[in-house]
């Protein structure tokens, strides 16, 4: 159940795009998002509550967060009608997301284990949902502004955060190879 919330999510984001591209209907865009919102505030709860975590959803809950979150920007940034935010912007979400991406794939190659977003990381996609939320209701430029600024500030910290956790963890864990890594017995490795 939590794993299809995430990909009702990651479908929800082609009519949000769409309509966002064609200057579409306010009402509509915002209930398209407030559901995406939903299914992303359900998906990890219900996931723990059931006790039904997985790695699949580990890696589906930010994989929509981020797809979700850079089609609306492009979108935002791209239209023709009336583009609202710098291009800039969307190059440091996709290049954050991208070295994320990266790290975790590394990690997983290393250690066999994928791991699950960091609150900095969640706090930084709600902003950046805030960010693109003013830019569709047309906020005044010092309001817009401050959410880019206050956006790509809390993206900074968390990728800061990211890296931190991804040399910590790099530098700690044993490889996936290793045969003592996956050892019970192991005082070291065992549960």
């Amino acid at each position: 159940m939590p794993n299809m919330l995430s990909m009702f999510r990651l479908v929800l984001i082609i009519p949000v795009t769409w309509l966002i591209l064609q200057d579409g209907p306010l009402f509509w865009m915002m209930i398209l998002i407030l559901l995406a919102v939903a299914t992303d505030y359900f998906d990890g709860r219900i996931a723990r509550w059931s006790d039904s975590v997985s790695d699949w959803g580990k890696l589906l809950d930010p994989l929509a967060d981020k797809v979700g979150g850079a089609m609306v920007i492009a979108a935002l940034t791209f239209r023709e009608s009336e583009p609202s935010l710098p291009f800039w912007f969307i190059a440091v979400m996709i290049v954050r997301d991208l070295v994320i991406l990266g790290g975790g794939a590394i990690l997983r190659t290393k250690t066999g284990k994928i791991v699950m977003s960091l609150w900095s990381g969640k706090v930084a996609v709600t902003a950046v949902a805030i960010t693109a939320l003013a830019a569709l209701l047309k906020a005044d430029t010092p309001i817009l502004e401050f959410c880019i600024w206050a956006s790509v500030v809390l993206l900074a910290y968390s990728f800061v955060r990211y890296m931190a956790r991804f040399f910590s963890i790099l530098r700690d864990a044993p490889a996936a190879s290793d045969p003592a890594a996956s050892d019970p017995a192991d005082p070291k490795t065992g549960s």
